[in-house]
């Protein structure tokens, strides 16, 4: 039990970054707030309904991948949640999601179709990223011939590091990280060319999954804007950063700042805010329309 919390009568197992998980017996509740992390750091300013524009872009993503991956949701109607739920209802409302317990995989499945972010950083320094070494001359945000798995070690504190697919073998079974990299680019190359139809690039995306009886299972949150790199195709450049659907805006913010990411983060302006909530409003209605 936690005061701090939206659901204080309920068991909290964890409150994350920007999401409370509670522990139900034998399923859990993900309840996402409306917080934001950038450069891994919580800031304390929020995004109004963030939490419920996110949580029902992933549960749209689910449904649309139903015929390619099992996934850990239950119910995402509080109505179907256990009865100790009901009396949050108006907390939980289209924020919160019950899943099936899994053993979540300890990686980040980074799939990237275009170079930009800490991808490009690494390849002007190395040429490669996560061990994947990449011709010479590529230019920032620049496709890729077909997508890349770069995936990233999870982090309990400070942040997230590119791994090697032979580094990560000494941490996750061969034939599960096959796995998990075959349905990670199935997935990523589906939703790109779906978005794209609706105008819209995924530069790169992060998924996760977890083990149930043995099989891989997708969990976590799905393409959504605190998880993806999403660009406007009408203007789309080559040769340089492009303007983004997601939480990139604050990031450039911070990135312009002489912070050296590690809490406190300064206070972001509320027109800044304003502008990455907009932009969430309309990568959600753009792609489930």
């Amino acid at each position: 039990m936690s005061k701090d919390t939206l659901c204080p009568k309920l068991p909290l197992m964890k409150k994350g970054k920007i999401r409370e998980i509670y522990d139900l017996g034998d399923s859990l509740l993900l309840v996402a707030t409306d917080k934001i992390s950038a450069f891994d750091v919580v800031l304390s300013d929020t995004i109004e309904n963030k939490g419920r524009l996110l949580t029902q872009l992933s549960n749209f993503w689910f449904s649309f991948f139903e015929k390619e991956v099992e996934n850990h949701v239950i119910a995402t109607e509080v109505k179907d949640f256990p009865a100790a739920c009901q009396e949050y209802a108006k907390q939980l409302e289209g924020r919160a999601i019950l899943v099936k317990k899994l053993e979540i995989l300890p990686v980040e499945a980074i799939v990237r179709g275009y170079i930009t972010g800490s991808g490009w950083k690494d390849y002007q320094k190395s040429g490669a990223i996560s061990g994947v070494t990449l011709p010479a001359g590529l230019q920032e945000s620049g496709k890729f011939a077909e997508a890349i798995f770069t995936p990233s070690t999870k982090a309990t504190e400070g942040h997230d590091e590119n791994i090697s697919e032979k580094e990560l073998h000494k941490i996750i079974k061969p034939e599960i990280l096959d796995e998990v990299k075959r349905l990670s680019l199935l997935l990523y190359t589906k939703a790109a060319e779906y978005a794209r139809e609706k105008g819209i690039i995924i530069a790169d995306t992060k998924f996760e999954f977890g083990l149930l009886d043995g099989k891989v299972v997708l969990a976590d949150e799905v393409l959504t804007p605190d998880s993806s790199r999403f660009w406007d195709a009408s203007k789309y450049a080559i040769g340089q950063s492009q303007e983004s659907y997601d939480k990139q805006i604050i990031r450039d913010y911070l990135a312009s700042l002489d912070w050296d990411k590690t809490p406190p983060a300064p206070v972001i302006p509320q027109a800044i805010l304003q502008k990455t909530s907009d932009k969430y409003k309309e990568v959600y209605q753009l792609l489930t329309k």
